[in-house]
């Protein structure tokens, strides 16, 4: 199980390769593991939006963390397994929690309740009960993907939730995070990949980001200068890094992720689910201009 003082570093939003007619494409999914797994990172997250959860079967998550912990074990290689879980169904998010235990998850990413617009009280006790399961709960707060914005002094009792471990804080901005940290709050992780150095700056313990698919190196590096105290350093690289960052998400992910992966040869095929479209040839044409005078090597 995954304790607080593990979360730390870079956790990577991992993609679900597909082919073309939209089955799971497991070769490819046990090269790119093994592939993420070599670059240092500190942790994997599945069945995450990066991973397409929304269009992905419980089925398939199963397979998924079964052959991520197969593939991990035959590198030898040992890195936390987080599973996203989180839907605004309690009785459905507690039952996958239970199912994601049994699988041998590490920890659960709960998104906080979307779309039914819960009150604050409502949105407390969800996590309460999600987090009574005994699977460690990482909360997950992205208002701009659930229609509601957590106040901070419910976050402040989720997070002194027993069984809550983390926050994974995707709300544009460092405020939250800001007002967290100043009242001693349990770990929190940056998932707005754009204001990584900003949250690291702020007091985060690293970054959640869908970005470090890619680059993945970098993105470490960003990291382990901040922690070692290089922060002049871990800000010109993080830089560098960024516009980068705003081509990956010109269009919703993971379509430029997938089409990067599939030129590095680490997955077959781009293919998304609907109402996912693959990156238009427009934008692709824009990340290889960008590519070619940063002089990046993606």
């Amino acid at each position: 199980m995954l304790t607080e003082q593990q979360i730390q570093g870079i956790y990577v939003p991992v993609i679900t390769p597909f082919t073309k007619d939209n089955q799971l494409d497991i070769p490819s999914f046990r090269n790119y593991i093994t592939h993420m797994a070599n670059s240092g990172i500190h942790g994997l997250v599945i069945n995450g939006t990066t991973g397409e959860s929304p269009t992905v079967s419980w089925d398939e998550v199963e397979q998924l963390v079964h052959v991520t912990k197969e593939t991990l074990q035959s590198i030898n290689k040992t890195i936390p397994i987080v599973v996203g879980t989180g839907t605004n169904d309690t009785a459905s998010t507690v039952k996958r929690t239970q199912m994601a235990g049994e699988l041998g998850a590490d920890a659960v990413l709960v998104v906080t309740p979307y779309y039914n617009r819960p009150t604050e009280e409502g949105i407390y006790e969800h996590f309460r009960v999600t987090a009574e399961v005994g699977v460690p709960v990482i909360v997950y707060e992205i208002p701009a993907r659930t229609g509601v914005r957590v106040s901070v002094d419910t976050m402040k009792r989720i997070m002194n939730l027993d069984g809550v471990i983390g926050l994974k804080d995707s709300t544009n901005g460092v405020e939250l995070m800001s007002e967290l940290v100043r009242s001693g709050s349990k770990p929190i992780l940056c998932g707005d990949d754009a204001f990584f150095y900003d949250m690291l700056s702020e007091g985060a313990a690293g970054g959640m980001l869908a970005s470090a698919n890619i680059n993945t190196e970098q993105f470490i590096e960003v990291y382990d200068r901040f922690k070692n105290g290089d922060k002049e350093g871990s800000r010109e690289l993080f830089t560098r890094v960024a516009p980068f960052i705003d081509h990956l998400f010109a269009e919703p992910a993971p379509a430029m992720i997938k089409w990067l992966l599939v030129n590095q040869g680490i997955i077959t095929s781009d293919q998304l689910r609907l109402p996912l479209m693959p990156a238009s040839e427009q934008l692709k044409a824009k990340m290889d201009q960008y590519m070619v005078s940063s002089n990046a090597v993606i």
